[in-house]
């Protein structure tokens, strides 16, 4: 997602009907979606032989879930670390894809537009989780390279949204995911993949019914530490030897 969309913290949300349309989800895509993720989780148990830490962090009501972004499978392991039904933003695109984008939206996804103030998917992301339900972001907004997590690919777009919906953000950390499916392949390898999820970060106070741009970029700052040292671990507890440098 660009930066783009979280550049005006003052406009106002697109009108409610479209936002609404978009986040709800029916019984159906419930029904599919705890089918799948069940499946999905029998097959990274054996496949990956994953391992989660922190569960008992996950919040009790919505949050964010803010994962590293290094691998196609991220998506599904992230899924993995609770059974709660998450709900997730994608890139327009997969909504092009047929059966892909019908199947996403089933399952609770909803598109974003790249490049453009889309306000209607920030609408949508709040009213994901003033449903009670935990939505996910991904604050480097596509998959990044290298052992390290960098500041400058961190974007804002979840702290927003958490400051907004007054829910807390939970930074994750994924290790082995890039071993496991490395970029340009397409069949995931037998490999040990390590969920490290961390404390909650809570939102910070509105100011006069706003959210203050200076509180927004330190609740970045503060995720981008929290990641870093979560993905150095969890890079560790998948037997890999990440730079401490």
């Amino acid at each position: 997602m660009s930066r783009s969309v979280y550049g005006r913290m003052g406009d106002a949300p697109a009108s409610g009907a479209d936002a609404l349309r978009r986040s709800r989800q029916p019984l159906l895509g419930r029904l599919v979606y705890r089918t799948l993720w069940c499946a999905v989780l029998a097959v990274v148990k054996v496949l990956f032989r994953l391992r989660v830490e922190g569960a008992q962090n996950f919040p009790a009501g919505p949050f964010i879930l803010s994962p590293v972004h290094r691998s196609f499978i991220d998506t599904p392991i992230a899924g993995m670390a609770t059974s709660r039904r998450l709900r997730f933003m994608g890139k327009e695109s997969l909504w092009e894809i047929w059966p892909l984008g019908p199947l996403l939206s089933l399952l609770g996804g909803f598109p974003v537009e790249r490049g453009t103030a889309d306000r209607t998917a920030l609408r949508a992301a709040t009213d994901v989780l003033s449903l009670g339900e935990p939505l996910v972001m991904f604050p480097e907004g596509t998959r990044r390279t290298g052992d390290r997590v960098r500041r400058d690919d961190m974007l804002d777009g979840p702290a927003f949204v958490a400051a907004r919906a007054g829910v807390p953000i939970v930074p994750v950390g994924l290790g082995g995911t890039v071993r496991a499916l490395p970029v340009g392949s397409v069949v995931p390898r037998p490999r040990r993949v390590v969920v490290v999820v961390g404390d909650p970060i809570p939102p910070p106070a509105k100011v006069q019914g706003r959210v203050p741009r200076r509180a927004v970029r330190e609740l970045t700052d503060r995720l981008y530490r929290e990641l870093s040292d979560l993905y150095v671990e969890a890079r560790v507890l998948a037997g890999e030897e990440p730079d401490r440098a």
